[in-house]
Parts: C-alpha cells; sequence; structure tokens
C-alpha cells in the first residue's frame, strides 16, 4: 500500500493510516519530533536540525567515532532512492533519529538508522529546486516551487498549515527556511527583487517583508540611478545565519538586474551583492556590507555567511566569514558590518587590484562585458559558489570549494531594453574561456580562518562546473563531494585524502553527519539518491 500524505493523493484510511504510523515510528524508534528552541541553539550534533547545521552554520560536527584513524573502514549503510528526482542539491537534516529529505514540493521522512520511509508528503508534481527544510516543535517547515510555506506534522506529514507567498508571480527559490524563536523566515524572489519574508511559525500568519531593491525615499535607493531600481532582481535565494546573543540574522543577496548590463542602472545598486544583519522580530535591517558594488558579471553572496567567536588580532571578536564569488575571503565584524581582512584566495584575478581599507574592490577599468565578448578572472560562475563552506574550531581553518580559471562575457546588445520585470532578461551570456590554461577546475581549500592565508589545498580532478559544499568533524576530518560522484574524506590539517567512495552520480549539494543509536553516519545526496555511511557493525549492535 502505498503511504502518503497529501490531499491531492490516495491515502490509506485515517484508521489504517494511524495503525501504520505508529508501527513505523515505533520501528524507527522515534515518536515525538519535539525540537525546542534551546535545542536549535544549542545544536547538539547527534542531529542536524537545519540546511547548514547550526545557527552559526559552521557546518562542523563534534561527533568523532569516524575519525582519521578509521575513516578508511566507512561503507555505504542505505540508499534511499528519491523517486521522479534529477539533480538535487538538498541537504537533510535529521531529529531524534528521523531523517527528513526534501526535493521540489515533497518530503520524505526515513528511518535515520535504515533507510526505511515513514511517511510522503507530496504537493503536485515536482519541479525546480528544494536545498533544505527546518525544524521547529514538531513541525517541518519547506518552502514550495509554487510559492508557499508549508508547515507539516513531523510525526506524520499531515499538513498543519500553508501560507501563499504574498505579491503577484512570487517564488521561493529553492533555499531552506530557517527558524528564528517563533518565525520562520525564507528567502524569495517577487517582480520588484528579492526579499526576506517571515511567518508565524505556529498559525503561518504573514509578519514582515525586507525588500532587498530600497523603493523611492528609502535608503540605498539613490544607488540606482533614475527609475533603474524598478528592474530589480537581487534574489535571495539561499538560506542565512543567526546570532541568539546578538539577535541578529545575516542573509546574502544577489546581483543587479540586468545581470551584465551595467549602462542602464548606474551606482552600487544597493542591496545587491550584499551581506545583510536584520532584526528577527521586526525585519529592519541594522547593517550592511557590499562585496561587489555595480555588479556586472554576476557574482552574488549568497553563500551562507559562517559566524565564529575567536580571537581576531589579540581581542576577542565575533566574526563573520565569506568566501565570495568576486574570488575574495572576507572577515567581517558581525556585531556592525565593518570590514576587517579581505584577500584573493584564487591566483587568477583581473577585474580588481585588491580592496580598500573598507573593503571596496579597486576595479580595473575595461573588465566590463562586451557585445564582441571579455574575458574576466574569476569566471562568472564565480571563483567558488552557493555550495556552502565549513570552519573547524580545532583547526580553525576555514575549508570550501575553490575554483579557478576564467570567462568570456557578453553584452547581448549595445542597449538594452529596460522593460520586463526584474532583470527583463539578464543583458547576456558567458563561456568558459578558450585558453587552456584558463579553463574551470575545482579545488578543496583550507585557509587559515582569520588571516586568509592558505594552509592547504586539494585539486579535484575531473570537477570543472559549480560543485557540492563541505562539512568538518571533530574526527579531523573533511568531506568534500565532486562532480564526478566521488566523496571524499580528507585529514582536517594537511588535507591528504584518507578515504572515498563513488557514488555513481554527480553530487551538487553537502554533506552533512548525525548519530542514532550511538552509530554515527555521514550522509549525502548524490543525484536522486540519499546514501548513508557509516562503520563497520560493533558486536551485538541492534540494527
Amino acid at each position: 500500500m502505498k503511504f502518503t500524505t497529501n490531499r491531492s493523493i490516495p491515502v490509506a484510511s485515517s484508521g489504517m493510516r494511524a495503525m501504520l504510523l505508529t508501527s513505523l515510528l515505533w520501528m524507527s524508534g522515534a515518536v515525538s519530533a519535539q525540537v525546542s528552541l534551546q535545542d536549535l541553539i544549542k545544536a547538539d550534533s547527534s542531529n542536524w536540525f537545519s540546511y547548514s547545521g547550526s545557527y552559526g552554520a559552521q557546518r562542523h560536527s563534534s561527533l568523532k567515532q569516524i575519525d582519521t584513524g578509521n575513516v578508511g573502514t566507512l561503507a555505504p549503510k542505505w540508499i534511499y532512492h528519491l523517486i521522479g528526482s534529477g539533480r538535487q542539491e538538498a541537504v537533510p537534516i535529521v531529529a531524534n533519529g528521523v531523517m527528513y529529505v526534501p526535493q521540489a514540493n515533497e518530503v520524505n521522512a526515513l528511518d535515520a538508522r535504515t533507510g526505511r520511509l515513514i511517511w510522503k508528503y507530496q504537493r503536485g508534481p515536482a519541479g525546480g529546486y528544494n536545498r533544505g527544510l527546518a525544524i521547529s516543535g514538531n513541525k517541518v517547515y519547506m518552502g514550495t516551487a509554487d510559492a508557499a510555506v508549508v508547515a507539516l506534522d513531523a510525526r506524520s506529514g499531515g499538513v498543519a498549515w500553508e501560507t501563499k507567498m504574498p505579491g503577484p508571480s512570487a517564488r521561493y527559490q529553492g533555499g531552506a527556511p530557517l527558524v528564528v524563536k517563533d518565525k520562520v523566515i525564507i528567502g524569495a524572489i517577487t517582480p520588484a527583487s528579492g526579499t526576506v519574508d517571515a511567518y508565524d511559525s505556529e498559525t503561518g500568519k504573514f509578519l514582515w517583508r525586507w525588500n532587498a531593491v530600497p523603493k523611492p525615499g528609502e535608503p540605498g535607493n539613490e544607488t540606482w540611478t533614475g527609475d533603474s531600481w524598478k528592474l530589480g532582481g537581487v534574489p535571495t535565494w539561499l538560506s542565512g545565519s543567526y546570532d541568539p546573543q546578538l539577535n541578529l540574522v545575516y542573509w546574502g543577496t544577489g546581483q543587479p538586474a540586468p545581470d551584465f548590463d551595467g549602462t542602464v542602472r548606474p551606482g552600487d545598486n544597493l542591496y545587491s551583492d550584499c551581506m545583510v544583519a536584520l532584526d528577527p522580530d521586526t525585519g529592519k535591517m541594522k547593517w550592511y556590507f557590499q562585496f561587489t558594488p555595480h555588479d556586472t558579471h554576476d557574482w552574488d553572496a549568497v553563500e551562507v555567511p559562517v559566524l565564529v567567536d575567536t580571537i581576531y588580532e589579540g581581542q576577542p571578536r565575533k566574526l563573520m566569514l565569506q568566501a565570495n564569488r568576486n574570488g575574495y575571503y572576507y572577515v567581517l565584524d558581525r556585531t556592525n558590518g565593518k570590514f576587517l581582512h579581505g584577500s584573493a584566495f584564487v591566483k587568477s584575478i583581473n577585474w580588481a587590484d585588491g580592496l580598500t581599507a573598507e573593503g571596496r574592490p579597486i576595479v580595473v577599468p575595461g573588465r566590463e562585458p562586451t557585445v564582441l565578448g571579455n574575458k574576466v578572472c574569476p569566471a562568472t560562475m564565480g571563483a567558488t559558489n552557493w555550495p556552502s563552506p565549513a570552519y573547524n574550531p580545532d583547526t580553525r581553518y576555514f575549508y570550501f570549494i575553490a575554483f579557478e580559471g576564467c570567462g568570456i562575457n557578453y553584452k547581448a546588445t549595445d542597449k538594452f531594453p529596460v522593460t520586463g520585470g526584474p532583470a527583463g532578461g539578464s543583458g547576456t551570456g558567458y563561456v568558459e574561456s578558450p585558453d587552456e590554461q584558463e579553463q574551470w577546475q575545482a579545488y578543496v581549500r583550507a585557509l587559515d580562518a582569520t588571516t586568509g592565508k592558505l594552509v592547504w589545498e586539494y585539486k579535484q580532478i575531473g570537477s570543472h562546473h559549480y560543485g557540492p559544499g563541505v562539512m568538518s568533524t571533530a574526527g579531523g576530518l573533511v568531506f568534500a563531494g565532486d562532480m564526478q560522484g566521488y566523496l571524499t574524506a580528507h585529514d582536517a590539517r594537511t588535507g591528504k585524502p584518507l578515504w572515498h567512495f563513488s557514488t555513481g552520480d554527480i553530487i551538487t549539494a553537502s554533506p552533512m553527519a548525525y548519530s542514532a543509536q550511538g552509530n554515527e553516519y555521514i550522509a549525502i545526496v548524490s543525484g536522486s539518491n540519499v546514501v548513508v555511511f557509516g562503520l563497520p557493525d560493533r558486536a551485538g549492535s541492534a540494527r
């Protein structure tokens, strides 16, 4: 019997459904998904409560059963196939022995120990991307491809509430929601601009919206000449981070529109390519930092920012770290957005001659896209991209996927038509550089988190476009996938590869870790499959 929960799909009778659900939950060893706000703040590593694993988005697990000494014995424990799925970018979440895996308009709840399906929710046909979910209390939250936020009962998959996003023709771009106190916060795009929206986590009531493109009379609108602000863009298509002590949510924003024709939008084009700090209670912006003013190369800043409390130049500081698509690594003071450090993390940068003391790029003239094409390094795909970085508090290293290479950027016409909503089109295209020495190549890199100095790198042979994120563990490991479908475990201090496994399909998601009944696991979504790894079974361990 197919057991699903959705009003548009036949389901079992209520009595049979309850019996099946009770049986399956008993087999999974989890009868309650209750996750408190303190649980989210504490972020116990036996669970993986959010897209980034914790509010600080360090993607570091304190689990250390799997370490540098035994990782060579890591083996697949189970595989779950996402039916009807293509290449997936999701990061599963785990709460109290249950794994929740999304794809577009769908959630699968699995026994995290065996991969057995507990329940499945589907909202119409799949389409687009869904990169992750959020959980709080007994509810799992997702954004849908048709611009709704849905809260599901984590124990049954039943719909607790759903709220259509306000505004015409709006859509959620697949980024995972972030639950902060009593609010579900999610990024979106509307015809006017990208937004960050907040909903009441219990009722689904729409509470506030922050618009990434300021309207006339609002601070920042003067950075868009004339009516060019109406072209909009600035999508907020990934997730954010949160500091409970400062009560600030941090969200990265995308590129202005049109992406590559800056002649129709003179100015810095705030708040494109920015990191913004928002008050989660009101949606009011507290500060911003712009990485690439007047971007004409599509170098958005949506990569989830990493929050670190550490000593910086002899003083304890609350830092924010981001490797940006424009090729520079940034360290900011997250209390006020002050620029502290910036340095190049790729060898080829030809669009800027460094950064000023305030962190503003020193732009090299003549690198704008042209009708005939103009070479820019790094390429529009970015010196890194949206897949998540990680930070290990033991090594104090920042780990991420970097891309060397250049591209050729084109303007579509000499005069871009100022019509058509958010961008009216991108205004151009781009291709990989034809020079063999400038073609795209992925690396796993480790930087000293406070200085940006390269500590080690590992060349991912055969990976030449985008790539998955990374995760570090207290077992001294860094896990990274690649385009060839290999998941590799590296020594966190040296980068030496200690183990690898071919999953059989392209990996464009980030790995995560959790434990269940005393056993620790590493999980990755590869293509349309969830693949879970663990150490060999211990004598007497239960299955």
